[in-house]
């Protein structure tokens, strides 16, 4: 029987090769940017024609090649990046596959033009469709020039599905971004035809590369993030939550500088904005993981765009923890107008800890210590009122201290003078202005963050009643008392059903003195039964409780606030570790600065 089964030609093998790693101009870049970067340019410049169908041509000042090295890396699978199947499982580089280069030659007109540092005469090859056609010698400086022109020239039906010139250039500065994030201290410039659409110098300023990829209007609300987790370190930037809106946003993932798509990574980063976002807004997200070799594998994909983790739930953890810490960090407090917040409001990191002035002015008197105790103790009502050495930790109802850059709000020692307004809203006069604060909103996350830590600490039941609530709720909601018996408890309401559709409240939290316990304990148990937006978003029972609690048992609009109780209010939120947004992530507080009141009275 005649043989059927034939070797393909290496210009045949290279041209199916190209399908993988050369779909559109862009991809072309991709390789070639890389290849400059892997060689440790530190300016690379990118000219493209009609899109790069007529013309790509990438230059850089790197380490070059010599002639051998030159014309073997036109051959597959020829590489100077691992030498071992076991380099593989850690390497660095962006390519490795020596695939890239005789894939593009293989479909275009190819010109290659290098010289390795410390040589004087370069080398020019010229190849055309996978054929080699002329190898001489070039004056040139070290570093590397690839030129493509006429790309699927020998592949008709790729060409005919290229889209229109602009299109093809917004993809080729897309591909370019990742990578001038990943390398800051590198120049890049891109031009097409006479146009320059991207000039960066390597400056090494992250927020500065991201200005001019995308202008002032996102830069000017990022915020650094930089956290050592368990498996990985992760730095970048991320929106404060006052700046993200919902439908388009930009998101960058890079692992040890490789840009890469990762649903699973994604969703840990938004998971870290948990309560200081509303549902469907879409901060941008920029980060950089580095994590020990062995723990990524890069080689799953011909465009090496997905990247596998031995570890998954350790390094998703480790993205969440680094968002939450670096929101929790940040000042976001909505404004009146466009402007954002600068001046006395800064970062959590400015400065070491500082104690919350007291309520009155310059000491706390006794009756202000019964406000706090009254309106904002504990959760639960069995624990003793709180010493003088328990208020040095602060009044959030844990070690908390207030952030410096909220402290240096006030006028001194004093505090700041607050009002009422309408029942709804405390007005605070501050030193940068005024801040109009939601005392429902306010209290849902003082509320919020004082129900996680008892529950991390075991808390214990509320206050018992003398009278027993009998309660009638529907089957499954007496299903879910059941199910929830031991988190309800350790919130403060002691439940038992007792037979049928009836359930019997022994115990209660008394968070304030206008807390009804019936109508919350009953809209908690509706909204955990049966779903709600807010709930949905938590990532545990723990904190579906929490949150469902909190909404249902803050106080109200409508309910008038003495000063004492406006004073703790005002205490108590900003010793949270995120006082600037409640439960559902919508803000709490509005700020007026100075300079806007002056503007908008003409001044």
């Amino acid at each position: 029987m005649a043989r059927t089964i034939q070797i393909l030609a290496d210009s045949v093998a290279n041209q199916i090769a190209a399908g993988e790693v050369v779909e559109r101009p862009a991809s072309v870049v991709k390789e070639l940017v890389e290849n400059a970067l892997d060689a440790r340019a530190t300016r690379v410049e990118v000219a493209v024609d009609q899109g790069g169908r007529r013309r790509i041509r990438v230059s850089d000042d790197g380490t070059g090649m010599g002639r051998e090295d030159a014309l073997l890396s036109l051959d597959r699978h020829a590489t100077s990046k691992i030498r071992t199947a076991e380099e593989l499982r850690g390497v660095r580089s962006f390519g490795f596959r020596g695939e890239a280069l005789p894939s593009i030659a293989s479909v275009s007109r190819f010109t290659l033009e290098t010289c390795a540092r410390g040589e004087e005469v370069g080398t020019r090859i010229r190849v055309r469709g996978g054929t080699v056609l002329a190898v001489e010698d070039c004056a040139r400086t070290p570093g590397t020039t690839v030129e493509v022109e006429s790309l699927f020239l020998n592949a008709p039906a790729r060409r005919k599905f290229l889209r229109s010139s602009a299109v093809e250039t917004r993809a080729i500065s897309e591909v370019l971004a990742p990578l001038s994030l990943a390398h800051p201290r590198v120049d890049l410039v891109l031009r097409s035809g006479e146009r320059s659409l991207l000039e960066v110098p390597g400056t090494g300023d992250l927020v500065a590369r991201v200005r001019a990829l995308w202008g002032d209007e996102g830069a000017d609300g990022l915020i650094p993030v930089e956290h050592d987790g368990e498996v990985a370190a992760v730095r970048g930037l991320v929106q404060r939550p006052d700046r993200a809106r919902p439908g388009f946003r930009r998101v960058q993932l890079l692992v040890d500088g490789r840009p890469f798509r990762d649903a699973g990574i994604l969703a840990a980063a938004d998971r870290g904005y948990r309560t200081t976002i509303p549902q469907g807004t879409r901060p941008w997200i920029i980060l950089f993981l580095e994590v020990p070799g062995g723990t990524a594998d890069v080689n799953v994909h011909p465009t090496k765009a997905e990247v596998r983790f031995r570890v998954r739930g350790t390094v998703e953890a480790d993205v969440e923890e680094a968002v939450r810490r670096a929101l929790e960090r940040e000042e976001s407090a909505a404004t009146l107008g466009s402007a954002p917040a600068t001046g006395a409001m800064q970062a959590r990191e400015s400065a070491g800890p500082a104690r919350r002035p007291s309520a009155g002015k310059g000491t706390e008197s006794e009756g202000a210590g019964e406000a706090q105790i009254v309106l904002f103790g504990t959760v639960g009502a069995t624990e003793p009122a709180p010493g003088p050495a328990e208020e040095e930790k602060g009044r959030g109802g844990a070690s908390h201290e207030i952030d410096p850059g909220v402290a240096d709000l006030l006028d001194g020692a004093r505090g700041p003078r607050l009002w009422q307004v309408h029942r709804a809203w405390i007005l605070a006069e501050v030193r940068s202005g005024l801040l109009l604060i939601d005392q429902h909103a306010a209290h849902e996350r003082i509320l919020f963050e004082r129900i996680m830590e008892r529950f991390d600490a075991g808390g214990e039941g509320g206050q018992r009643l003398l009278f027993p609530l009998t309660l009638r709720l529907t089957v499954p909601e007496v299903e879910m008392v059941q199910s929830l018996a031991g988190l309800l408890h350790r919130a403060g309401f002691e439940a038992e059903p007792f037979g049928g559709d009836t359930v019997i409240l022994h115990s209660v939290p008394n968070p304030h003195p206008y807390f009804d316990a019936e109508r919350a304990f009953r809209e908690m148990i509706d909204e955990l039964t049966h779903g709600s937006d807010l709930v949905r978003s938590a990532r545990n029972q723990h904190e579906r409780l929490a949150m469902s609690f909190a909404c249902k048992a803050a106080i109200k609009a409508g309910q008038a606030l003495d000063d004492q109780e406006i004073q703790e209010l005002f205490d108590q939120l900003f010793a949270t570790r995120l006082p600037w947004h409640d439960v559902h992530g919508r803000p709490t507080t509005v700020r007026l600065s100075l300079g806007e009141l002056e503007r908008k009275f003409g001044r």
